[in-house]
Order: C-alpha cells, then sequence, then structure tokens
C-alpha cells in the first residue's frame, strides 16, 4: 500500500515537527473515521489542496509502536465498553523514526480528549518509579497497572492550512499480545483532531462525499478485545461487524 501512495503525497507540502507544535491540540475534540484501503487515495487526492503533511527526513509517512498498560482485570477496557464518562488510557508510544518515546495518559471525558506526556528513554515492561508518579499525577488511580498489548501502524499526519486542525491517518495496523496476532492491513484509521467539532473542515466534506461517516472506535479496545475472547465486547460486536464489512468490501 505504501508505495501506490507516494505519487499522491508528494503533492502534499511538507511541514517540519517544530512547525507542527502550532497544533499539538493536547486538549481536543477527536472526530474518527474507518474505511478500507481502496478509498484511502482518493481521499488523499482531494486533500492536497487544503493540508500540508508531516515530513522527518524526506518521509512522509511514519511508524509507530505503542504499548498498552491496563489493571490486571482489563479496567480500562471495561470503563470504555460500558460507555464510562470519564474514563483513560495509559500506554507508551515510539515515534519510531525520530526514536522519540513518551509515556502518556489520555482521558476521554465529556467528548473531550485531554492528552498528557512525559519523555522517557525506551518502552518499559514494568513501569518505573517515575513513570508510575506521572501516572499518579494525572488520574486518581490506585490499582497496579501491567503491560497488556502491543500495537503498531504507519501514520500519515496532515494540518489544515487554514484551521487549526491536525489529521492523522493510520494504515498496516497490527496488535500483538503473548506470541498471538491480529492484523488489520486492510483498515485505515482517521481522526480529525480539533480545539471543538467543526464540520466545515475539509476532511469533513471530502469524507461525506466519499460516504464515510464518523464512527467511535478505540485502537486499545479493538486489539484488546481481538486476542482475549474471555472479555466482554457485547456493545462493540457491531464495530468488529463493520471491521469485516470493511475489509469484505475488497474482495
Amino acid at each position: 500500500m505504501l508505495k501506490n501512495l507516494n505519487s499522491i503525497l508528494k503533492k502534499f507540502n511538507p511541514i517540519s515537527l517544530d512547525q507542527m507544535d502550532s497544533v499539538k491540540l493536547l486538549n481536543r475534540t477527536d472526530t474518527k473515521f474507518i474505511f478500507n484501503s481502496a478509498v484511502l487515495h482518493d481521499f488523499l487526492s482531494s486533500c492536497y489542496n487544503n493540508y500540508n503533511i508531516l515530513t522527518i527526513d524526506n518521509k512522509k509517512i511514519a511508524s509507530y509502536k505503542t504499548l498498552y498498560f491496563d489493571t490486571k482485570y482489563f479496567d480500562f477496557y471495561h470503563h470504555h465498553h460500558n460507555n464510562k464518562g470519564n474514563r483513560y488510557k495509559v500506554r507508551i508510544r515510539k515515534y519510531v523514526d525520530s526514536n522519540l518515546c513518551f509515556l502518556e495518559v489520555k482521558n476521554k471525558i465529556k467528548g473531550r480528549t485531554i492528552k498528557s506526556r512525559k519523555a522517557i528513554e525506551d518502552f518499559e515492561n514494568t513501569l518505573s518509579v517515575g513513570s508510575l508518579e506521572f501516572v499518579g499525577s494525572v488520574m486518581n488511580f490506585s490499582k497496579p497497572l501491567e503491560k497488556k498489548i502491543w500495537n503498531s501502524f504507519d501514520r500519515i499526519t496532515l494540518t489544515n492550512q487554514k484551521l487549526k486542525e491536525r489529521l492523522t491517518i493510520d494504515l498496516n495496523l497490527s496488535f500483538e499480545q503473548n506470541g498471538q496476532q491480529k492484523l488489520l492491513n486492510d483498515i485505515v484509521i482517521c481522526e480529525l483532531k480539533q480545539e471543538r467539532v467543526n464540520r466545515s473542515s475539509p476532511a469533513f466534506r471530502i469524507l461525506k462525499n466519499l460516504q464515510i461517516r464518523p464512527s467511535r472506535i478505540s485502537k486499545y479496545c479493538i486489539g484488546s478485545g481481538s486476542l482475549n475472547h474471555h472479555l466482554k465486547r457485547n456493545r462493540f460486536k457491531k464495530k468488529f461487524l463493520q471491521l469485516d464489512k470493511i475489509k469484505s468490501q475488497l474482495n
């Protein structure tokens, strides 16, 4: 898939990591869209007049690797499954190409996403004292945390040329836990990050024209539900069926 995208990605104006600081949007709204990889070229072909592309060392597609943490009994997963209004995710994310690593805590509350993060040296299979102190300073949660699931993907990051918004496009998703693996190579997760929901955004319009509607999805929950069959997933059943339907459209 990546080779086929190079021709269209060349049409975007580049933006550096430093230039992107103005659209960090650590307190934001997130609107997600899911579609199959066959749609991606058409979507990007309609975007380059309105968006710049993050470019690092001439690379426009970046590799990410994430390790998620949860309690022994998957409290964070169940909070999401049960649609708890104030919920958290704890993860270590590595930006592979730039060799940057962050401990991140994401808080979803009242439709907004608040992300706190701290630079660390590398992945920690067991959270260090300093990392636990950081997590404790962000969220009021006292249960022990343990590593749960690895997630890898490639990401294209676009920034609007006029509006304060960022668009991330994740592809080649994979999940791994205890030697088990789940691949979602044909699925694209597109996330529009804004200060507040603005449906006049070019991305909204383009996706609507492609008959793609907003859809809620959590990579952590999809990966955990796929690889841990004992977990309750009633409320995610429609989401798994949606993913199967999107993949079948390629056949």
